[in-house]
């Protein structure tokens, strides 16, 4: 009585199309049928035999055959594929600390406050950033450092930030 060995895992198991080829090779030597229809009917004379056809048909059976055979269970063209694969693949992979991808972000949560001061200063001066000279600068600098005065940073709705100066009043 004869037995067969039914598989463990049935994916690892190859669909054999004719004997013992399946089906990866069967389109492999399907090619040197289709290329020599398209020799003979491409290259002058056309539909004609001529001795120049004859290698490049028997050079394409060839190279089909050694393709289609099986090394270690492996069809040929998957060992080249996987050898492909493996010399086109990044030799140097680059670690960017910039990158955000798959970081954990710590970011603070930022509660609203507001500071509230004693009397603020009713008279406002406009300065566009771009007038500033080295003067404006060193006399804002000994009226930042005086204690008579507060100053805070408020940012309104488009994002621009508005610097507030407020006198003390004791």
């Amino acid at each position: 009585m004869r037995a067969t060995t039914i598989p463990a895992q049935i994916t690892t198991v190859e669909d054999k199309i004719a004997g013992n080829l399946n089906m990866t090779q069967v389109a492999i030597l399907a090619i040197p049928i289709v290329a020599t229809a398209m020799i003979y009917t491409a290259f002058p004379p056309t539909f004609h035999f001529a001795l120049y056809k004859l290698p490049l048909i028997l050079l394409i059976a060839l190279f089909s055959i050694i393709l289609s055979l099986r090394i270690k269970g492996k069809v040929v063209v998957n060992w080249l594929l996987v050898i492909l694969r493996y010399n086109l693949r990044p030799r140097y992979y680059v670690f960017e600390k910039n990158d955000e991808y798959l970081r954990e972000m710590c970011l603070p949560k930022f509660e609203k406050t507001r500071k509230l001061f004693k009397s603020k200063v009713t008279k406002s001066i406009n300065i566009s950033a771009n007038a500033l000279d080295i003067r404006d600068l060193a006399k804002l600098k000994d009226f930042i450092r005086n204690s008579n005065y507060n100053f805070s940073f408020k940012i309104n709705e488009k994002g621009g930030v508005n610097v507030v100066f407020g006198q003390i009043k004791q």
